[in-house]
């Protein structure tokens, strides 16, 4: 008999989906990868997003056709991908924080909340989106052993690690019900050449 590895990453999203109050989550390899997914599904134009932020969000943007603003916004642990509903959430995460249609992206980077080193998360309640998204973050396969699937969608290596997912699982065991949003300063993207 085979076990399926992934289980302890379904386990994972499960916990996650719990806690933030969203439908579903799909678990990836980092919010920037989570961004860029989102953007590819919602097949992104023109997005405008703050000045100053994680320059990864403005690449996530382009590398999935788009095109990106700046505003000069002052912001606190979330912010929307404008006009499109999804969110960097990097900074955030607390309890019964999901927002309804939407697509919130989380990190798990060290100096984040759940501090796993590597990993992130889509928060949906959209099934058609989180089946798509579960498929192109694994190479467009399903989440069976490789000689069960037959590959009909070109995905990315974007997927979770079960060691990334039992750590979080772990981590998840001693998380506060609410954080504060993190605060950190950036700067200003529009100020580099390549963004001009």
């Amino acid at each position: 008999m085979k076990h399926n590895p992934y289980k302890i990453v379904q386990m994972f999203e499960e916990e996650v989906a719990e806690y933030t109050g969203a439908p579903y989550a799909v678990s990836v390899d980092s919010c920037t990868n989570a961004l860029f997914l989102c953007c590819k599904y919602l097949s992104i134009k023109e997005v405008t997003i703050p000045k100053r932020t994680y320059i990864s969000v403005a690449q996530s943007i382009i590398h999935a056709g788009g095109r990106v603003l700046f505003e000069d916004l002052d912001w606190n642990g979330i912010y929307q991908l404008k006009p499109y509903p999804i969110f960097d959430s990097a900074k955030r995460l607390t309890s019964q924080m999901y927002i309804p249609n939407s697509y919130m992206c989380l990190s798990f980077h060290i100096k984040k909340h759940l501090k796993i080193g590597k990993g992130g998360m889509i928060l949906s309640d959209n099934k058609d989106a989180v089946e798509w998204l579960k498929k192109v973050r694994y190479e467009g396969r399903k989440e069976v052993s490789y000689e069960m699937d037959d590959i009909n969608l070109l995905g990315w290596n974007m997927y979770m690690t079960p060691v990334e997912a039992a750590q979080g699982l772990m981590l998840m065991q001693n998380l506060p019900k609410h954080n504060p949003d993190l605060v950190e300063v950036y700067p200003d993207l529009s100020k580099f050449s390549f963004f001009r």
